[in-house]
Formats: structure tokens, C-alpha cells, sequence
């Protein structure tokens, strides 16, 4: 019987967008069914995922400004980067619990292959929407920044907790909302409606983030508001931008008192 470790690796070393799709949905089930062990021995998990040959992948720095979606070529841009995010956070997903696991009790393997089959889900929704809209996901170029952030913290279970879904896609929950009513106000309820899902969504993998932080402070005796502060000082030198979707982050358990002080860093 395959493990954990094994599951998480095959869909990292798949690099084929719906082939991913399919694998994240197929390790989420057969983990549910009980077909996939509680172990991390079977495999060791790589440095860097494999990737398609497109999307041409650039520093953050050297992508092109976006508009905000006045334009369908705006909005298909938009689409684009949001599809690209959703697939680099398969990865995530799996990784985090393939890498991780075993620091943690089974409910962190149960809560970050549901995860991963949640962004597997987003994926193909908006590269439907894209293939529909005349372009589809590799069609544009796209940057690194995610999976950079997850090398920076590949030894440090607390720090990928911190950075990945408590920074990265708390970011989520602050700018969706803005998103969904450009496109709504664009006629495009269908990926308003898409938007919206995967907004949804986003609280709960952020409460994930959010509890499982918790439980590695508990465990270590740390205060995690402290904690967390120093590790995304240290681990995320872009710094928090405001404005932020207070009562979004607190229903994922990401209450001001975490991220106040770190907004004001920036003023």
C-alpha cells in the first residue's frame, strides 16, 4: 500500500495540468477510502514540482503589470494568473502534507489532501472558463513567486504554516471580493460565479493553516501571535499590504492582533 509521502509525490512529479488534476483528486479519494497508509517513508519528496512547458515561468519582478479587468484581454489575464496560482497550490497542498505529515497528527494529512482536491477543482474551473473565453492556462506567461516561498520554507513546518496559507492565501480572502464585482460589473457572472467558489473555499483552507499553526505552537510551547510575526518577518520580506477582509480572516482564525502589527510595518 502506497503512503502519504508516495500519494503527495505523485502528484508533485506530475506535470501535465489535468493529468495533476486527476492525480490530486485520485490521492484525496483513496485517501478518504482508506487506501493510502499513515506513513512517509515511501517516498522523498522533491526539491521543486515538475512543470508543463508552458506556462514560460518568470521572477515576479519581470511580469508585466496587470489592469484590473476592464477589458475581456484584461479579464482573461486575470483568469490566467488565478488559474496559475490554483495550480501551483496543488502542489502546495500535497506538499505540505507529504513533507509535514508526520510532525502532525492524521487529521493534517485529512485537511491538506481535501485541500489539494479543492484546488484541483479551482484549476479546472478556470481553465474551462479560460478555454472558453478563446485561451486556456500556458497561454500566458506566469511567475515562480508560490512555489518560491514553499523552497524558503521547506525545513520549517511552522513556517510554511505561517507563510503559505496564512499569508498567501489569506491574501485571497482581501482581494476576491474586489475581483468578483470587476467582472460582475463586466457582464461576467460566469467567472464571478467562479470567484466567488473559490473565495469560499479559501476560508477554510486559511482556517487549516490557521488551526494547524496553532496546534505546532501549543505543541512547542510558543506564543503564536509572537511566533508567527517573527517567521513572516523573517520568511516573507514583501510585507503585509493592507486593505484586508477583516471579518474574512477572522472566520478562517486569522484575527487582527496577528497581522496589525505587520501592516504597520509598512507606514
Amino acid at each position: 500500500m502506497t503512503d502519504v509521502a508516495a500519494a503527495a509525490c505523485d502528484v508533485l512529479l506530475t506535470a501535465d495540468p489535468l493529468e495533476k488534476v486527476k492525480a490530486a483528486r485520485r490521492a484525496a479519494r483513496d485517501w478518504r477510502l482508506g487506501r493510502i497508509a499513515h506513513g512517509f517513508d515511501g517516498a522523498v519528496l522533491p526539491d521543486r514540482p515538475a512543470r508543463p512547458q508552458r506556462p514560460e515561468l518568470r521572477r515576479p519582478a519581470d511580469m508585466a503589470r496587470r489592469g484590473k479587468g476592464g477589458t475581456e484581454a484584461g479579464r482573461v489575464a486575470l483568469l490566467h494568473a488565478l488559474a496559475h496560482i490554483e495550480f501551483v497550490a496543488i502542489d502546495l497542498a500535497f506538499d505540505l502534507a507529504g513533507r509535514f505529515g508526520a510532525q502532525f497528527p492524521r487529521a493534517f494529512a485529512d485537511d491538506w489532501f481535501a485541500v489539494g482536491a479543492d484546488e484541483a477543482m479551482h484549476f479546472a474551473l478556470l481553465d474551462r472558463r479560460l478555454r472558453v473565453l478563446g485561451s486556456s492556462y500556458g497561454a500566458l506567461p506566469a511567475h515562480d513567486g508560490l512555489w518560491e516561498a514553499a523552497a524558503a520554507t521547506a525545513t520549517d513546518a511552522a513556517a510554511r504554516l505561517a507563510v503559505v496559507p496564512m499569508v498567501l492565501e489569506a491574501r485571497g480572502l482581501d482581494v476576491t471580493p474586489p475581483m468578483v464585482a470587476r467582472f460582475e460589473a463586466a457582464g461576467d457572472m460566469a467567472s464571478a460565479r467562479i470567484l466567488r467558489r473559490i473565495a469560499s473555499d479559501e476560508v477554510r483552507h486559511v482556517r487549516a493553516g490557521s488551526r494547524w499553526f496553532l496546534w505546532h505552537c501549543g505543541q512547542a510551547g510558543l506564543p503564536p501571535v509572537e511566533r508567527w510575526q517573527k517567521l513572516v518577518r523573517t520568511h516573507f520580506r514583501a510585507g503585509l499590504k493592507p486593505p484586508f477582509n477583516d471579518s474574512a480572516r477572522e472566520s478562517a482564525g486569522l484575527t487582527r492582533d496577528y497581522y496589525s502589527a505587520l501592516a504597520a510595518d509598512r507606514s
